[in-house]
């Protein structure tokens, strides 16, 4: 080929990609954080702190203003971390966050900022870091690692909605400690414990325009392949709006907003028709941020986080955790479930037993797919090896490339002809639905408008019989 031909040929090219890159609809994508969250999906929040111990029923507006009397009734006996994180994983859980600290202000690690801390304690000779028992019982079972950080409430140091009550010098200047400290902490739990899967500051963390430590910056240095939850300037996951385990459908994982800021500060936007827009997202939103559904295991929809006596009773049945996962999971969100160990330093007996129940009974249900396959384009077929009967099934993009469906017709065959299965919109990471019994013989999909070309990571369908 002659150089002017070449030439040419160079030139068109390049026209043909700008045209091309031009034409592309910009579509938010993940980040590898985001990617491993999701595709973990479920994830355990375990709640620990100097309540468990006090035997009293927890009452979160007292415990945000009274002091604990005798931080020394932390005194586990049978403590055992392993048997924290066997439970989590024989439940299926990918991810596990500890509440380092909470509303008490005693931080569950050895740290030098602060001395209200395991330092301070006669269980272990004070040399107990239940942080760094954690960390290495996560990496034994092999769950990913994230750390819980309260800093919103301190009733310790007198700390209230991140603020120091008063007025004054001395205000002044006990703000300025107390900043500084949660900055000395911060950066203790971020570069001597290694790498987080996530990091989450309750409440949101207020940064220095409003008064409090500037914890994002340290954040960014120390823990720059983590998840940041949250503040007013970064959000990389959002709150589902409820604490039920579930979101409707369709949640979408983008978002309009970078940061939704604490709860009671949100936006209009984000308080209207109780919290719609945290639980629906927008299919238009220029920020990946997708949803996170959250619920304790203990509990009825109230605030039962941590460990109360005599509670047994509120542990979610099985059935109900299995709704979940469907609603939240299969809503294309990750499911966080609350569990708490009780004051002798082991998670409680029935609780082990229902995350174990849980784990495998969504293994029993989604490891053995009858017929399963991926595609890119508008038109996905999936043909059986017979005619059977069918009653669920699995959709997932693949969101590394962004959530590119906005609408899709699933199309089972009969004898009939063609059925009608499923109108939808979202598919995201998963959408799970669940169908009267047909029976067929292929299933297609038949994306009807999408932003760029389908690219579909999984199409399965399954028989499943409820036990």
């Amino acid at each position: 080929m002659k150089k002017k031909q070449l030439h040419s040929v160079i030139i068109t090219l390049l026209i043909v990609a700008t045209l091309t890159a031009q034409n592309t609809p910009k579509i938010p994508l993940p980040t590898q954080a985001q990617l491993n969250w999701q595709n973990a999906e479920l994830a355990a929040l375990v709640c620990w702190d100097l309540h468990a111990f006090d035997g009293k029923f927890y009452v979160q507006s007292e415990a945000r203003v009274t002091p604990v009397e005798d931080y020394n009734i932390f005194n586990p006996q049978k403590y055992d971390m392993d048997q924290w994180i066997k439970s989590l994983k024989d439940g299926g859980f990918k991810i596990a966050i500890l509440t380092v600290s909470h509303e008490t202000g005693f931080f569950l690690h050895q740290s030098d900022a602060t001395p209200y801390s395991m330092k301070a304690l006669k269980w272990q000779d004070g040399k107990g870091d239940i942080l760094r028992d954690f960390k290495a019982s996560c990496e034994k079972y092999n769950i990913l690692p994230g750390v819980y950080i309260g800093t919103r409430w301190n009733s310790f140091y007198g700390v209230y909605d991140f603020k120091v009550e008063g007025e004054g010098k001395f205000t002044e200047n006990r703000q300025k400690h107390y900043n500084s400290m949660i900055e000395k902490i911060v950066k203790e739990i971020f570069t001597k414990y290694g790498d987080w899967a996530i990091v989450w500051f309750d409440g949101g963390a207020h940064g220095p325009e409003q008064g409090g430590p500037d914890v994002l910056s340290i954040f960014e240095k120390y823990q720059p392949n983590s998840l940041f939850y949250h503040n007013l300037q970064r959000l990389d996951m959002r709150w589902g709006g409820s604490e039920t385990g579930t979101v409707p459908y369709p949640c979408w994982g983008t978002f309009p907003y970078k940061s939704i800021g604490a709860v009671e500060s949100a936006q209009e936007a984000i308080h209207a028709n109780n919290f719609a827009l945290l639980k629906t997202g927008d299919p238009n939103g220029n920020y990946y941020i997708p949803a996170m559904s959250d619920a304790p295991l203990r509990g009825t929809g109230g605030h039962d986080w941590f460990w109360e006596p005599n509670n047994e009773h509120l542990i979610s049945p099985l059935d109900k955790l299995v709704n979940m996962y469907y609603n939240s999971v299969g809503h294309n969100t990750s499911l966080i479930l609350g569990v708490t160990p009780n004051p002798e330093g082991l998670m409680p007996v029935a609780d082990v037993k229902r995350l174990k129940e849980f784990g495998d009974e969504i293994n029993r249900r989604f490891s053995n797919p009858i017929a399963t396959t991926s595609g890119v384009g508008e038109k996905i077929n999936l043909k059986l090896l017979k005619e059977q009967k069918i009653n669920q099934v699995v959709l997932m993009e693949d969101i590394a490339k962004g959530e590119r469906v906005r609408k899709f017709v699933l199309e089972g065959k009969t004898k009939q002809g063609w059925q009608t299965i499923f109108e939808g919109s979202c598919i995201g990471h998963k959408f799970i639905h669940r169908f009267d019994e047909m029976e067929v013989s292929a299933l297609r999909l038949n994306v009807l408008e999408s932003k760029g070309e389908p690219q579909l990571l999984d199409v399965s369908v399954f028989k499943i019989e409820n036990n």
